[in-house]
């Protein structure tokens, strides 16, 4: 692995822009995600973005199973040689975002994601994990570093959003390390990090998943306006009705979304839940 640039040359591999490729090559920060993700021989380990195979090897070495997803078929050649000897790894040469969860799901049982999402599927993936994987035990990803903020903030900062509720409804989310772009190939316009959410850890229940979403969406609408009115244009109240509703779950005449927690968020969404304004 140490002659990366050498092997994609030699099986006239290109780069593809529409896939947002951008190759890890540093040994030590591959083997370090792979220790933030808590990967050991009992693990199994799902990889979205295969690239040219350095941290699919690097979760080999350590992992029970590694199965890694792949769009670029055209990495075949490359992966045959990066990744031999790998005999507890499959790499499966076909889009992630359709195939079925539910049927991957069964078929690997408890299983913790680990990889390096292009940029521009970042957090459609995530959020797959986060709305429908009840087999995965966590995430551990690399991202660009404005978005891994997003996912870790905390309420009340500009980087709080409805991605982070969501996150911190299933467990912990926390930043591992910051990525300078200079250790990919080819190197990226944007620094990068690592963040690790453990769905083993922390979390909260709720009672209705959809008024959940349906909660955080109605926070979140308008940044500028306060949650009286969300609520009032998403779950069309009266003002009377949204004050009382937000007298009875504790929160501030005049607060904003983006100033309640997830678990406040979570409790006003089994009052509206209650209530029956979400099915």
């Amino acid at each position: 692995m140490d002659d990366l640039r050498s092997v994609l040359q030699k099986h006239g591999f290109s780069f593809k822009k529409q896939f947002g490729q951008n190759f890890l090559t540093d040994t030590n920060l591959l083997r370090a995600i792979v220790s933030d993700a808590g990967v050991d021989e009992n693990t199994t380990v799902l990889e979205i973005g295969t690239g040219a195979g350095a941290l699919t090897r690097a979760l080999s070495e350590q992992a029970k199973r590694v199965v890694s997803f792949e769009i670029d078929r055209s990495l075949q050649p490359v992966l045959s040689e990066t990744l031999s000897g790998c005999e507890n790894t499959e790499v499966r040469f076909q889009d992630f975002a359709k195939c079925s969860l539910p049927a991957l799901e069964r078929e690997l049982g408890k299983y913790r994601v680990v990889a390096n999402l292009p940029y521009y599927v970042t957090t459609p993936i995530v959020m797959r994990f986060v709305e429908e994987g009840e087999n995965c035990l966590s995430f551990t990803v690399m991202v660009q570093e404005e978005v891994a903020r997003r996912f870790c903030a905390a309420e009340g900062t500009e980087d709080y959003g409805a991605v982070t509720a969501a996150i911190a409804r299933r467990g912990e989310c926390r930043i591992t390390r910051k990525v300078p772009r200079t250790l990919f190939t080819p190197r990226p316009n944007v620094d990068s990090a690592v963040v690790h959410a453990d769905f083993t850890a922390g979390g909260f229940a709720v009672q209705s998943e959809k008024a959940f979403r349906e909660t955080v969406r109605a926070a979140f609408l308008s940044r500028r306006k306060t949650l009286e009115n969300n609520l009032i244009a998403v779950f069309r109240l009266s003002r009377e009705a949204a004050k009382g509703i937000l007298a009875e779950a504790a929160v501030s005449e005049g607060a904003r979304g983006e100033t309640l927690s997830p678990t406040e968020l979570g409790k006003l969404s089994d009052l509206l839940f209650e209530k029956g304004l979400v099915k």
